[in-house]
């Protein structure tokens, strides 16, 4: 049976070390790609640096020496996520902070499809909701490989309010399966290329190693 590995972890704050915003930029930048090669490093039982990377047309990165090996990372403000998986090609996650300050109303009008728009609303206006449709969503694109070429807002995830896995579809994209979980204080989605059945879809087994 296909294996997924996801790794969180959380991010030093930032703040704390006075820096000004290019160096914070930076300084994330490194760090992700620090925390990214101990992880795979780790799970490939070799050593991984930057120099083993390459990315494909649409700009998502793969490693050189191991083309049958798939991962995504994804970070926010306070956290980390990996996903690795020897058998799952189309992976992608997404990590948020659901304490993030986020103006809901503007970005669900720009990103979210109409439906999960009324759902959230349906929904009055629950905020751990609202990171559900946005984590499945990013995860789902990035799984693709085409990143945020595809407008947010012609995706519908199907998201449901109180169960965590699920399966949406688009024309250019084709169709994904997700799992989404809450951990501590965030909101983490998992999503990878599947097909319609009417037997529904089968999970992966997916472990979620959690470092927080």
């Amino acid at each position: 049976m296909a294996q997924i590995r996801i790794d969180l972890q959380q991010i030093v704050q930032l703040a704390d070390l006075q820096l000004n915003r290019q160096q914070q930029v930076q300084h994330r930048k490194v760090m992700t790609a620090e925390m990214r090669n101990r992880y795979l490093s780790a799970v490939l039982e070799q050593p991984i640096q930057n120099t083993d990377f390459a990315r494909t047309e649409y700009g998502k990165p793969y490693l050189l020496e191991h083309p049958k090996f798939y991962f995504n990372h994804s970070h926010s403000q306070k956290h980390y996520a990996l996903a690795t998986s020897h058998r799952v090609a189309d992976l992608g996650v997404d990590v948020e902070d659901l304490d993030r300050v986020v103006r809901f109303a503007a970005l669900a009008q720009h990103a979210f499809h109409p439906e999960e728009i009324q759902h959230w609303r349906d929904l009055a206006e629950d905020t751990e909701y609202w990171f559900k449709v946005w984590t499945i969503k990013e995860a789902v694109l990035k799984a693709s490989g085409l990143g945020i070429r595809l407008n947010l807002h012609e995706l519908n995830t199907q998201a449901h309010a109180t169960q965590n896995s699920g399966i949406c579809s688009h024309p250019e994209l084709g169709v994904f399966a997700y799992q989404c979980y809450v951990i501590g204080k965030a909101m983490l989605s998992v999503a990878w290329r599947t097909e319609r059945s009417c037997q529904g879809f089968r999970l992966p087994v997916i472990a979620v190693h959690s470092h927080l």
